[in-house]
């Protein structure tokens, strides 16, 4: 509603309109400086003492090498083993027939076996350590057994494989199944074993299920332990599968160091030893980051 405001014809006031308000208008943004993240300066020292260590055992090891082939022999030089490796890293997966292939498919081979191996003890060994660190009536069952088991040497039961698969490569990989289980089956008991016993009354009180029990409680603390048998079970597998290839012939590299031997080429069998550690070494290296990855830190 409008109000009228009438004037007198002697006011000679003059109406004057309102003066419009400040429209405030918004500021322009004022560029922001952009900040490279900081960097943490590189500890030059602990750098050097992760990598210098192991690069002066490497030469400790070449220059004893090297003195101890010094004045000739059978032995090869560092020298000459290199160029022998030179040669036989150029062309590492040739076929030439069943019993001359390149080192590559000797490796994989053996990687195989040692992966079907490794598989079956993880699956056996890993549920009977649960069984037996869960259930007192188990753990005295078993327990016996894997004392007496435990200490026996892989190519004793290299024949028993022969024997019953009646070919050589099921028998490596019973070999490895059977040395490689004892690790997985006794570190997984004695996590179970060193479980609080407050977790469990806990899980009595809410009335869990043993599935619950054995996949909310006891699987989160005994992982580690589970991870540490299978690191030790892997590097059980890859020293028994030389061995076992040793005897029962094939491909893998095993074999192939024993084939090399007949030839009296000492430098292969160096270039073997070598490899056989680096692979163990990546094994051992996968597995560790591995755990680290499942192992949870408190804060």
């Amino acid at each position: 509603m409008v109000s009228a405001v009438f004037h007198s014809p002697g006011d000679s006031a003059v109406a004057t309109a309102p003066a419009p308000a400040a429209v405030s208008r918004p500021a322009s943004p004022t560029p922001e400086l952009k900040t490279r993240p900081r960097r943490d300066p590189v500890d030059w020292r602990a750098l050097a003492l992760r990598v210098l260590p192991p690069v002066l055992s490497i030469a400790l090891l070449i220059g004893l090498w090297g003195l101890a082939t010094q004045k000739g022999g059978s032995f090869p030089t560092p020298a000459a083993t290199f160029d022998a490796a030179v040669k036989l890293f150029a062309d590492p997966f040739y076929r030439n027939g069943p019993n001359d292939q390149g080192i590559g498919w000797n490796i994989l081979n053996s990687l195989g076996r040692v992966g079907v191996g490794f598989g079956l003890a993880a699956l056996v060994g890993i549920p009977l350590g649960f069984m037996i660190g869960r259930f007192e009536f188990a753990n005295r069952m078993v327990s016996p057994l894997i004392a007496l088991l435990k200490p026996v040497s892989p190519l004793a039961w290299l024949p028993i494989g022969l024997l019953a698969f009646k070919s050589a490569n099921p028998a490596a990989i019973w070999t490895i199944f059977i040395c490689s289980i004892w690790p997985m089956v006794v570190n997984t008991a004695v996590g179970v074993q060193r479980v609080p016993q407050d977790y469990l009354n806990v899980a009595r009180v809410l009335k869990l299920s043993e599935w619950k029990v054995i996949t909310r409680i006891l699987l989160p603390a005994v992982l580690p332990y589970v991870l540490t048998g299978v690191r030790l079970s892997v590097g059980t597998a890859w020293l028994v599968i030389v061995a076992a290839e040793m005897l029962t012939g094939g491909v893998g590299i095993g074999f192939w160091v024993w084939d090399e031997w007949n030839n009296l080429n000492v430098a292969h069998i160096l270039i073997a030893i070598f490899v056989i550690g680096t692979v163990g070494l990546l094994l051992e290296w996968v597995l560790i980051s591995l755990a680290k990855h499942f192992t949870f830190e408190e804060d």
